[in-house]
């Protein structure tokens, strides 16, 4: 090896070559630290525990939206609660009162929205919570708090036979609205009714105010009715909300149907299938001829006054002392008690329009034939007219849809 010294400087081939094997050295140990350290090839795209990592703090694809808007006010009771997810799947939805009431509701099948079954309740607090799943099954969660409207105008609905009663087996549970209802289907189904044993009920809408619930035939004795009616918060005309929530409970009790026969003057009294007292009867003269059909007793009164000027005879009677009346109809049909009739039962017909049994004025002897059956008698029983030379009374003439075919009262 030639080597030309540089004037004026030295050289020590062997040092600088001494030096060249420890930069050498010092470098290949700094490699194998650094390879050491770094866990090897896989560690530069971050590994399994790298990837796993990433994904999970990635935020969910899902969004739910919640209308009305959080805080909103004078919100609608229909309509306006809408829960929807995009990019992703309902998975969870809770709505409830500041009572903690839940309002029910379902998840459609492609799990884009939520929709309540039924109305809200009015001038009430909603909270709502829900939860969305994107394909991943990240979740996203929203929430959302709204008031409901206070109406202006509102409603309410009679109701009849009360809560706690024992009726007959031909009650139907009627409703008479306070104001005309322009949203029938709307207040039907705010009104539930269950029975146990189970038999199926309808509805039956006799103008735009009453609603009448009824089975097929007469109830089976010992049916227990539960009637909801969830009213609050309806619409049953523009601008006129319902006010009710409300449970009735009522217990149908024993059977008992009295057949009246225009012709041979007699009532048969049958209870539970059994002919138990057979009473003789006066029904309407000629011209105030009886209603035929069905009809039910809507009220008891041990005494009443009856006034033919009420139901358009003018001044033909005023008597203010009928004992043990029991009203069939609105328009004034009473089977009732009858001290003036003389010989008439039994006999011929000589009332305007009611069914006379024999009594005694002021209604104190028991054994008599109107006592005795005003005493066994209870809201609730039937009492039907055959052969008379009327018409068979309409099913709106006090509680008496049992004259309407059941294809004719559900259609």
């Amino acid at each position: 090896m030639n080597v030309r010294p540089i004037p004026g400087a030295s050289v020590d081939v062997r040092g600088r070559h001494r030096h060249r094997g420890a930069t050498a050295l010092m470098l290949g140990t700094l490699l194998l630290a650094v390879t050491a350290c770094g866990g090897g090839s896989d560690s530069a795209s971050g590994g399994e525990d790298g990837k796993g990592s990433a994904a999970e703090s990635k935020q969910s694809e899902a969004v739910v939206t919640i209308a009305p808007k959080d805080g909103a006010k004078s919100v609608d009771t229909s309509g306006d609660l809408k829960i929807t997810a995009a990019r992703g799947k309902l998975a969870e939805v809770e709505v409830k009162t500041s009572d903690g009431d839940k309002v029910e509701g379902g998840i459609s099948g492609d799990g884009a929205t939520w929709t309540p079954s039924t109305h809200l309740a009015a001038a009430t607090k909603y909270t709502v919570h829900a939860v969305a799943k994107d394909s991943d099954g990240r979740e996203a969660a929203a929430e959302s708090g709204f008031t409901t409207l206070t109406p202006k105008n509102t409603f309410i609905g009679h109701f009849t036979p009360e809560d706690g009663s024992t009726v007959g087996v031909g009650m139907p549970f009627s409703l008479n609205f306070t104001r005309g209802i322009t949203h029938p289907e709307d207040v039907e189904k705010a009104v539930t009714i269950k029975t146990e044993p189970a038999v199926e009920v309808a509805g039956h809408w006799f103008g735009n105010d009453r609603l009448d619930f009824r089975p097929e035939k007469y109830w089976k004795p010992g049916t227990e009715v539960t009637v909801r009616l969830n009213l609050n918060g309806v619409e049953g005309r523009p601008g006129v909300y319902g006010e009710q929530a409300k449970t009735v409970k009522f217990t149908i009790g024993r059977s008992q149907v009295s057949t009246v026969d225009v012709k041979t003057q007699k009532m048969k009294v049958v209870r539970d299938g059994k002919l138990v007292k057979t009473i003789a009867i006066t029904t309407g003269k000629p011209g105030y001829d009886t209603w035929n059909g069905q009809m039910v007793v809507s009220e008891k009164h041990p005494v009443t006054r009856m006034n033919s000027e009420t139901v358009g005879y003018g001044g033909e009677y005023d008597i203010k002392d009928v004992p043990h009346a029991l009203r069939l109809t609105t328009s004034g049909t009473f089977l009732h008690g009858n001290y003036w009739g003389g010989d008439a039962f039994g006999n011929y017909n000589a009332s305007h329009g009611c069914v006379g049994l024999r009594d005694v004025r002021g209604g104190w002897d028991k054994s008599a034939p109107a006592a005795w059956f005003f005493n066994k008698s209870m809201i609730g029983d039937v009492v039907v007219v055959k052969h008379s030379k009327d018409k068979t009374v309409a099913p709106d003439n006090g509680l008496n849809g049992w004259n309407m075919s059941w294809e004719d009262w559900t259609s």
